[in-house]
Order: C-alpha cells, then sequence, then structure tokens
C-alpha cells in the first residue's frame, strides 16, 4: 500500500529521494511523461513526476519531505 506524498519538477523530486534514501527510506517516482514516450505519445507535463512511499514510512517520509522543500 503506497501513498502519493508530492508531485512536482523532476529536481526537486530527485533531491527528495535522495534525502529520503539517506534515511532508508525507497521511494516509488511515477513519471507519466516517460510513460508516454515510451509508448509513442507526447504530453505537456514534461518533468513532472509524482513520488510515492510505503504507508509503514509515510510519517518518517513526510519529516523529510518537509525539511527538504524548507530550502525552497
Amino acid at each position: 500500500d503506497y501513498s502519493k506524498l508530492y508531485a512536482g519538477s523532476f529536481i526537486v523530486v530527485q533531491l527528495i529521494t535522495q534525502n529520503l534514501e539517506k534515511e532508508g527510506i525507497t521511494p516509488i517516482i511515477k513519471d507519466e511523461t516517460e510513460s508516454a514516450r515510451l509508448a509513442g505519445f507526447g504530453t505537456a507535463a514534461y518533468g513532472f513526476q509524482e513520488l510515492y512511499v510505503h504507508s509503514s514510512e509515510k510519517t518518517k517520509a513526510e519529516t523529510v519531505i518537509a525539511n527538504t522543500l524548507e530550502g525552497f
């Protein structure tokens, strides 16, 4: 069971991912742009990604994400 905790630009998602992995959390990243490209379709939301984490890690991940986004 996974929960979506963030959606935004590729750059921010990568930064959050690095910080989550430092805490032992492995997120799943959904990138519909890449999926559409591989299927031969285009999309208007280039570079937009969604970040999911397992429900058991949600609380800890929310703290990491909040701390990461403080710098923006």
